[in-house]
Order: structure tokens, then C-alpha cells, then sequence
């Protein structure tokens, strides 16, 4: 733990967090331990843009399926993880979060100047006219639109979405955008989807702008993550990965460490020890 506590002690530290910081808050990942387990029990696959959009079926399966994993998303705390985030941001040692998180743990810890980089499931946007209002606005009128609904979840993934039988799915209504009546979408980035250009380009000015890059709880597959690990490598921006398991930037990391991020985060800020106030002058 020296070590990392050396490089995050320099301040200007850039988090990357991904769906492995979110596991202690009950929230599974895709490619981890729990993600695993919730693809052997289904045979469902993610969620992709092309499906979305391309059939009035699937986008009522989808909303069938996140109206009651909404519950569950919304419902969720921010762990250890997340706290030892904010706390190292109220330190001064890291700056900006980027996060493929799509649940709103970091803001929900303290944490501020987040970038969501996969958008977020406490909002929703119409496919027509791109308007933008609150989930919670959504949920009502769905509930509106369903007295009665016998739906139960069963095994919640990453994005909201849940298991649900075929009957449920055929008797839930869906509910369109209240201002041109356009089909609605959850404002995240689905899989087969592309990152907004000037996110993406915001996300590089961040790295580029830090003195290290710390990757917590991303598995680093997609490249989405990847490319700022691999973008901090050639500026000769120092990379430090805290994962359960190896991950795709391995080889790019200065450190790693394969730990519970709870647990490794709050070792951290024990090595690190009790903050400072500022104007006060550490004690000898």
C-alpha cells in the first residue's frame, strides 16, 4: 500500500472508476465475479443500441425489465469505495472523476466534477426531439400506466435491467416522451453505442491535465476505459490500477494492486493519515 499511498499523495490525481467500485453497494458487475454469476442464471443479453432503437418490442422489454431494476439502482448507498473517493477529493489529492458508472454513487458519496462517461440512469432523453427530464418523472407516469402490473424482478444487472418473465413483458404499457410523444431511452450509453465526441474529448483533456491516473474497479475490456489508460502511458503519466482480478491495461500500469476496493481504499486513507486543516502545520 506504500506505494500507492506515495503517488495518490502527490495530489493531482484523475480517478477512473468502473462497475467493480459499485459491487459493495450491491450493484453487480458485467465482467467480475457477481457479473458472472448473474450470466450463468440468464440468458439474456445486454441491452445493445441497435436493438433499442430498431423495435417498439424490445424498447417495451427493456422498460419492463428497468421499471422494477430502477428500484433496486435507486435504492442503492454508496459504500466505502466511493466515501474514500469524495475523501481524497476533500483532501486535495484527487481532482476529477471519470467514471463508466452509470449509477450516481460518486455524486451520491460528495464526490464533484464527475464525468459520466456512459451518461446515467437517473435520467432519461427522447429519441425524438432530445429533451431531457429526471427518471423519477418517468417512473410515475409508467406506474400511471400500469395499475395493476404483476411484474417481479429477479436478478438485477449493472444497467437497472432485471430477469422477467415473457407474460410480464407483454402486459406492461410503455409511455412516451410527454412533450412530441417520441419513444424515451435512459440516458446512458448502450452497448453498439458511441461516447458523445466532446466527452470523450473532455475525458482526454483530464488526462493530459494529471499528474497520475488511478483505475479503480475496471476491468478495462472495453476501450472505452481503455484509451485514457493507454493515452496517460504515452504522456508518460504515471497508471495505477486497484481491481479484483487482471485487467486489459495491466501492461501500462506503473502499479497494480489486486484487492476489495473497499477495503484497499480504506488502507489507503489510513497510510495516507488523518487529513490536515488547512493553514495548520503538521506536527514533527
Amino acid at each position: 500500500m506504500r506505494p500507492l499511498a506515495e503517488l495518490v499523495a502527490g495530489g493531482g490525481v484523475l480517478v477512473l472508476s468502473g462497475a467493480g467500485l459499485s459491487t459493495e453497494s450491491g450493484i453487480p458487475d458485467y465482467r467480475g465475479e457477481t457479473g458472472q454469476r448473474q450470466r450463468a442464471r440468464s440468458t439474456e443479453q445486454p441491452m445493445t443500441y441497435q436493438r433499442f432503437t430498431g423495435s417498439a418490442a424490445a424498447r417495451r422489454r427493456y422498460w419492463a425489465r428497468s421499471h422494477l431494476g430502477w428500484r433496486h439502482i435507486a435504492g442503492a448507498r454508496p459504500n466505502g469505495g466511493h466515501l474514500a473517493v469524495a475523501e481524497l477529493q476533500a483532501r486535495g489529492l484527487v481532482g476529477a472523476v471519470i467514471t463508466q458508472n452509470v449509477d450516481g454513487l460518486h455524486q451520491a458519496a460528495g464526490a464533484r466534477d464527475v464525468v459520466e462517461l456512459h451518461g446515467a440512469l437517473s435520467r432519461v432523453v427522447c429519441l425524438a426531439c432530445g429533451g431531457r427530464t429526471p427518471r423519477g418523472h418517468l417512473e410515475r407516469r409508467l406506474r400511471e400506466a400500469n395499475p395493476g402490473w404483476a411484474g417481479r424482478a429477479e436478478a438485477v444487472n449493472p444497467d437497472g435491467d432485471v430477469a422477467l418473465d415473457d407474460a410480464a413483458v407483454d402486459a406492461f404499457r410503455t409511455v412516451g416522451c410527454d412533450r412530441c410523444g417520441g419513444p424515451l431511452k435512459p440516458d446512458v450509453v448502450f452497448f453498439g453505442e458511441n461516447v458523445p465526441p466532446a466527452r470523450v474529448a473532455e475525458c482526454y483533456a483530464l488526462t493530459e491535465a494529471a499528474r497520475a491516473l488511478l483505475v479503480l474497479g475496471s476491468s478495462l475490456t472495453v476501450m472505452s476505459g481503455l484509451r485514457f489508460v493507454r493515452h496517460a502511458a504515452r504522456l508518460g503519466v504515471p497508471v495505477a490500477i486497484v481491481n479484483r482480478g487482471a485487467t486489459r491495461g495491466d501492461a501500462h500500469a506503473a502499479l497494480t494492486l489486486d484487492a476489495p476496493l473497499g477495503t484497499a481504499l480504506a488502507a489507503l486513507l489510513a497510510e495516507l493519515g488523518p487529513a490536515v486543516a488547512p493553514g495548520t502545520v503538521p506536527s514533527a
